[in-house]
Order: C-alpha cells, then sequence, then structure tokens
C-alpha cells in the first residue's frame, strides 16, 4: 500500500469555557485525514485523527512541512518490514530536517498524522484501534477502561450551583470521579465550588482539582495547604509543567497525591520529571498526551520509561476526554482516560450507545479508534474525506 495523500481541516470547538489561564472559545483543533491507495467498498481506505484538545490547530506546520515530506517520500520509506504501514518510520520522514528539541507545536502537528496512521493501520486490519496498538505493544488489550468526567470549568454565569448540576448529570450518566477547575476565581470562591462538588461526589477521593499551570511557588503550596484536608484524588499542574523542581517542591510540601505531565511532549520531557520532579511511585499520576506528543510511538517509549524507572504503568491517565485515548488506555493498559462528556465538542466525549457503568466504559468495536460513528464529528470527516 501507500499513501496518496494527506489532508487537514482546522474545526473550531464549541462551547464558551475557560480554565485559569485559558479561553477555550477561540480554540481549533487540526482534523486530519491520511488517504491509501487501499479500495473497499468503493472508497479508499482512509485514517482519520486530530492534535488533542485544549490547544490550536497546526495547519501551517502540517500543510507547509509535513504533508510535503509524506508527498515526497518513496512507499518504502513508511512501511514495516511486513509491508504494512508503520506509523513510527512515517514519523521519520515527517521528522525529516527537524532539529532536535524545540518540542512545542511540532510535537502536536506530527502526532495528528501519526494517529491517523494508526487509525489506517486498523482499518486495513479490520481491528479496533485498541486491538491493533496492543498488538503492536505485546499489550492485551483490555475490554473495559476506567474513566472519570472532566469538567468544572468557568463559565460566563453561573458558580457553585451550576457545577452541583454538572456534576449531577455526570453521575446520571455513570461517573463515580470526577475534575474541576481551580485557580480562575478568587480562593473564596473556589473553595466553596470544591466543597460543593465534594458534596455532591459524596467524598474528596472522588474529586481532582487542575490548576493548569496558573501557580508560582509560594500560591501552589499555598492553595495545597487548604486542599489538604479534602483528601483530593489529586491536585493538577499547580504551576509551570517544565518547573520540575516546583512540582517537588508541592509534593514535599502537599504530601497527597498530585498529577502533570500533559504539556510534556518527548521523551526527554518525560526522563527530567522523572529525575527531578519529585514524583513517587504508586502515588502521583502522570498524563502525558500521545495527541500533544508526536503520536503513539513516542507516547508509548515515554510509558516503557516510566516502567524502567519503577514507576507502574497504572498511573498514567492521558490528558484528553476523546476517543484517540480511551483506545489508547485500553491497548497499553493504562490506569484510566480522561472523558468530556459536555465539552469540547465535537472531539469530545465518546459514542452514543455505549453505556457508562460505575464508571467503567466498554472499547468501541469499530474499525479504527470509530470517529466516524462519532455524530457530532461525522459532518467535519465527510467534508474532509471530499
Amino acid at each position: 500500500m501507500k499513501i496518496v495523500e494527506i489532508r487537514e481541516m482546522p474545526v473550531r470547538l464549541s462551547g464558551n469555557i475557560a480554565n485559569a489561564v485559558v479561553d477555550f472559545s477561540r480554540h481549533t483543533v487540526s482534523l486530519v485525514a491520511v488517504v491509501s491507495d487501499v479500495m473497499r467498498h468503493g472508497r479508499p481506505v482512509t485514517g482519520f485523527a486530530f492534535n488533542s484538545i485544549g490547544r490550536f490547530a497546526q495547519s501551517g506546520i502540517i500543510r507547509e512541512r509535513l504533508i510535503p515530506r509524506a508527498a515526497s517520500a518513496p512507499a518504502e520509506t513508511y512501511l514495516g518490514l511486513d509491508g504494512c504501514l508503520s506509523p513510527a518510520a512515517l514519523t521519520k520522514v515527517l521528522m525529516k530536517d527537524e532539529k532536535p528539541g524545540g518540542h512545542g507545536d511540532r510535537a502536536s502537528a506530527i502526532a495528528a498524522i501519526e494517529l491517523a496512521a494508526w487509525d489506517l493501520l486498523a482499518k486495513l486490519e479490520d481491528q479496533p484501534a485498541a486491538n491493533t496498538i496492543a498488538k503492536a505493544f505485546g499489550r492485551t488489550q483490555a475490554d473495559k477502561v476506567s474513566v472519570y468526567a472532566a469538567g468544572g470549568y468557568y463559565y460566563p454565569e453561573g458558580g457553585a450551583d451550576r457545577l452541583r448540576d454538572e456534576l449531577k448529570a455526570y453521575q446520571d450518566m455513570g461517573f463515580t470521579q470526577f475534575k474541576m477547575k481551580v485557580g480562575g476565581v478568587p480562593l473564596k470562591e473556589d473553595i466553596a465550588r470544591l466543597e460543593t462538588a465534594v458534596e455532591q461526589a459524596g467524598s474528596g477521593r472522588r474529586i481532582s482539582v487542575d490548576a493548569n499551570g496558573r501557580f508560582g511557588l509560594e500560591d501552589a503550596i499555598s492553595l495545597g495547604e487548604r486542599l489538604k484536608p479534602y483528601q483530593l484524588r489529586w491536585y493538577e499542574e499547580a504551576g509551570d509543567p517544565l518547573d520540575y523542581d516546583l512540582n517537588r517542591q508541592v509534593i514535599d510540601a502537599y504530601q497527597g497525591p498530585v498529577a502533570t505531565g500533559e504539556n510534556l511532549f518527548s521523551i526527554p520531557d518525560v526522563r527530567n520529571l522523572l529525575r527531578h520532579g519529585g514524583m513517587r511511585p504508586g502515588i502521583d499520576i502522570f498524563q502525558m498526551d500521545a495527541g500533544l506528543s508526536y503520536g503513539l510511538t513516542e507516547y508509548a517509549g515515554m510509558i516503557a520509561l516510566m516502567e524502567a524507572s519503577g514507576f507502574s504503568r497504572t498511573m498514567a491517565f492521558p490528558h484528553g476526554g476523546h476517543l484517540l485515548n480511551l483506545h489508547i488506555v485500553a491497548g497499553l493498559n493504562l490506569g484510566g482516560c480522561e472523558a468530556y462528556p459536555a465539552v469540547f465538542q465535537p472531539f469530545g466525549g465518546y459514542l452514543p450507545g455505549l453505556p457508562i457503568t460505575e464508571g467503567m466504559i466498554e472499547v468501541p468495536q469499530q474499525p479504527g479508534f470509530g470517529l466516524e460513528a462519532k455524530p457530532e464529528l461525522r459532518p467535519y470527516i465527510d467534508q474532509i474525506s471530499g
């Protein structure tokens, strides 16, 4: 087989929400199609993916640098020894003439294409992506995945009462664990929101809070002191994600579980977190996201590095509550998956007809990631498909 075309289309996220740092109403996502020369049912088999949620589309990098490299590459450069598409080999093609380092937007641009290659590979095998991923990395696919509802954003209107209603709606869907934002309003108001969430959830151990890198060291530790009595599931990204020493000092002061990693885009970034960030095996959570870090090949390398350093892959809960990461969690046997049941459409959330029971969800059975079966996303897939 060979790749005959790669297409990219920016799609704006719906909704008017914010965290402590970002207004998401202006955000876009790159939807990518990798078109093969294999024909089935009169149409070319095509892989679809996107570059995660909560950043911006990478149209310029994808169209000006990456697509021309793939288009000019001989097919044998991105095929494995078995003649099948190799996402790892395709990544090497896309990285031609790129220097080491500089892992920002380039990492998510390449990830969008690499993940679409996994979708294509799974469709060629007529298997769910989770099964293809498990086989590729020597794992056994999980049939069910633990999921938690990520919400609790800041809205122009509504405070604690709106948050209570939101969590109640998630409970009605079958979720038992939840995440909310902190750091975007005065502390007194945030604590009131947190207490409302804990009351609705029934325990602080069912609630995680996310500061999205909002604080410096002093404020991060101060907030941690206020959070201690609630015995939360975790305290996420208190400060700048690349300030590993801040993370270490927050852990030392807070003592409870912390979570970080969603803004680390390479294996060297994770190595530095493991060396200098104070992370504790069996306690702290790793949230790296394949859609932000060159794709699944690089992400699997991060998980292998964690294990080599004495950390269990069950402490990995990737950022990004969407179908791509649901399949990745199931294929790599990770701890669980974030879910966006009410935000970040058309990409957030899973599929209709997949019930969540006591915080667990079954893996979809459509070939590939199953993005075409997501009603909110299907119109955009039809558009990019031509």
